[in-house]
């Protein structure tokens, strides 16, 4: 097990120690439950009810539970599992489990459309997510993951990391959530204001809010300072400025947490997460939608919203359904009388064959066809892309992406695509070069595309999140002519910009990386902060001033705490264990990697360290020993194979 004062070892060179505390405390209204806000609220209540929202985790019940649990069976290769109920609650019987055949009572149902999960509890506290869903449109089991057969033992078997309900899912899924795992008993202590996203989770705590009800709309704001003068912690302002889109993409992104709890809605996005960039994997290299993203970073690709267009333009606040039906939603702006909050839209009738193509009120002729691909996931629920893209199939011949046009016309070929679009619309200015052929040659390990990066990063007409990724990838070829001309990004206007900005100084001659570094330690963003105090291990002693000690604590501490409040993800101990080793702690990083392995045993890259860094220290006895384990939990594995055979030879 790894120990608390051992993570403390990669702060030591600038006086801090790390303790588990998740950012400094402040005092806050408490939780009131959404029970309370009906009185005044009845029609938003009522919308709220029926969202997918209040049913994202609800305790089992005949009115909650919709499979199949009259003594059913599902068996997914080889492994069954039945459902049954008796009048103590709903049970889950399976042989997919160490202790096979195992029985769990479900404690907790994710959901309501176009499935349902169910949790169980595999020990005290510990909740996990069932990978075998219910189907609510054919009612009938069905496995998540039909291709995998995992054994029990894999960090992504139901029962692992990664598919633990406190650690990934929970916070989104509930209001005023906090994890509480403590790493030295491995257990969870997890707790929450309500379960369901009720009206605290977006409007805040609302201790303040009643009370100025009660009062005759008036309160001693000294009893509750920081808040609204109706008493809350977060408003909507008529002004379109970022503060709602930023609510909504707490849960709705693919992100890293710098919290162990929920963060106060209206806190700024990039002082509680940071957010994936377009990384291969998530992204198709121009930017689409390729695993599940959860809308944010795709919508900050989009000139909706750099034009402020608001989750709420769209989309009910309280039930989540549309604002309108098909098209409707779309030409409420995109018509020939446009919309007075957007004055620089084209006055163009976009719902027509001449600009669609297609027979009205068939599928080719919605907007979202054309302009918001679709993507499923969790085998049946179907998430669209939200960066409102033109087709270009004419990018998709040159690198290989999807295009809306052979989605649906897939017995055809993107160039025929491309020609088509073409003899459509002649004359259309949309057909300029794609970032995306940079980034799909970056990908492939091109080693001659440092201006063209860098040339996307400093064009501030492509969007934040595009313009962080082109750094990103610069990463792979750092040159000093192009960290030099990067440098002034580090004062970019958005935190995406210049996160990656310092991230990429760390390739910079000393002198100059450490200037940039130290300068980012009291950014106005933690998620810069944190940036830079992970580049603090590579400089050397003595390169940061006196007069910026101070800083590099303060933001050593937020990463500090930002690890601490993940530390029951094998992600993090890598970044404990190649911390330690630039710190040159052989000790705290064997311990690093020994919690990853235990995390996640089929983490290869973590037994590799294992067991170089026992052979580093002549310990040959138990490099043998930790190979032998990870090959029985990882047989055949090609890494360790190739490490087994070298080692025969010393």
């Amino acid at each position: 097990m790894i120990a608390l004062v051992r993570i403390a070892l990669f702060v030591l060179a600038i006086g801090c120690t790390i303790n588990a505390s998740i950012g400094q405390e402040t005092e806050t209204p408490n939780y009131v439950g959404s029970d309370k806000c009906v009185g005044c609220h009845q029609d938003e209540m009522l919308a709220w009810q029926s969202s997918h929202h209040a049913k994202a985790w609800m305790d089992p019940s005949n009115e909650t539970v919709d499979g199949d649990f009259n003594n059913t069976e599902f068996t997914h290769r080889g492994r069954t599992t039945r459902f049954y109920k008796t009048d103590e609650g709903f049970y889950i019987e399976t042989t997919d489990f160490q202790e096979n055949p195992k029985t769990f009572r479900v404690e907790g149902v994710g959901g309501i459309a176009p499935l349902q999960q169910y949790l169980i509890e595999t020990e005290p506290g510990r909740l996990q997510s069932f990978d075998v869903v219910w189907d609510q449109e054919k009612e009938e089991w069905y496995h998540l993951y039909p291709e995998q057969v995992l054994p029990p033992d894999d960090g992504f078997h139901w029962s692992g990391p990664y598919k633990n309900w406190n650690a990934r899912c929970a916070e989104c899924h509930s209001t005023g959530f906090s994890k509480n795992y403590s790493l030295r008993e491995r257990k969870y202590q997890s707790d929450w204001a309500e379960i369901g996203v009720g009206c605290e989770a977006c409007h805040g705590p609302a201790e303040a809010h009643l009370a100025w009800a009660e009062q005759g709309n008036s309160f001693d704001d000294d009893l509750f300072p920081g808040t609204t003068e109706k008493g809350l912690f977060v408003a909507f302002p008529e002004m379109r400025d970022q503060s709602e889109v930023q609510l909504c993409a707490g849960c709705h992104s693919r992100r890293e947490p710098f919290q162990d709890s929920s963060p106060l809605p209206g806190t700024p996005y990039h002082d509680a997460y940071r957010l994936a960039l377009l990384r291969e994997g998530l992204y198709h290299s121009d930017g689409q939608i390729q695993d599940e993203v959860y809308v944010y970073g795709s919508f900050l690709q989009s000139k909706m919203h750099r034009k402020g267009v608001r989750c709420s333009d769209c989309h009910d606040p309280h039930d989540g359904q549309l604002v309108a039906n098909g098209n409707d939603v779309c030409t409420q702006c995109h018509s020939p009388t446009g919309n007075d909050d957007f004055p620089s839209l084209a006055l163009n009738n976009y719902d027509d064959p001449s600009h669609h193509f297609h027979e009205s009120g068939t599928e080719g002729s919605l907007c979202i066809s054309c302009h918001m691909i679709e993507r499923t996931y969790m085998g049946i629920d179907g998430r669209r892309d939200h960066s409102f893209r033109i087709p270009r199939p004419d990018v998709s011949a040159r690198i290989g992406t999807p295009n809306a046009c052979t989605d649906c016309h897939n017995d055809n070929t993107p160039e025929w695509a491309a020609e088509e679009i073409k003899r459509r619309f002649p004359f259309s200015l949309k057909r300029t070069p794609h970032f995306g052929e940079v980034f799909a040659s970056a990908r492939n390990g091109s080693q001659e595309l440092a201006d063209d990066l860098l040339s996307i990063a400093r064009q501030a007409t492509y969007p934040a999140i595009v313009r962080a990724t082109a750094l990103d990838l610069l990463l792979r070829t750092p040159d000093a002519n192009t960290l030099e001309q990067a440098a002034d990004l580090l004062d970019d206007p958005d935190p995406l910009v210049r996160a990656s900005a310092v991230t990429l100084q760390r390739h910079a001659p000393p002198e100059i990386s450490a200037r940039h570094i130290v300068s980012a330690l009291e950014d106005p963003s933690k998620a810069v902060r944190i940036a830079a105090a992970r580049q603090l291990l590579t400089l050397r002693r003595g390169q940061v001033p006196e007069e910026s000690v101070g800083a590099a604590q303060r933001a050593t501490r937020e990463w500090q705490s930002s690890l601490a409040a993940k530390s029951d993800f094998p992600e993090t101990h890598m970044v404990l264990g190649g911390t330690a080793l630039a710190m040159r702690n052989t000790a705290a990083a064997v311990s690093a990697f020994e919690e990853v392995t235990w995390l996640d045993p089929q983490l290869v890259e973590a037994w590799v360290y294992l067991v170089r860094l026992h052979l580093a220290q002549d310990n040959f006895a138990e490099a043998e020993f930790t190979l032998q384990r990870a090959l029985s939990l990882n047989p055949g594995e090609e890494t360790l194979m190739a490490l087994k055979n070298q080692l025969s030879k010393q």
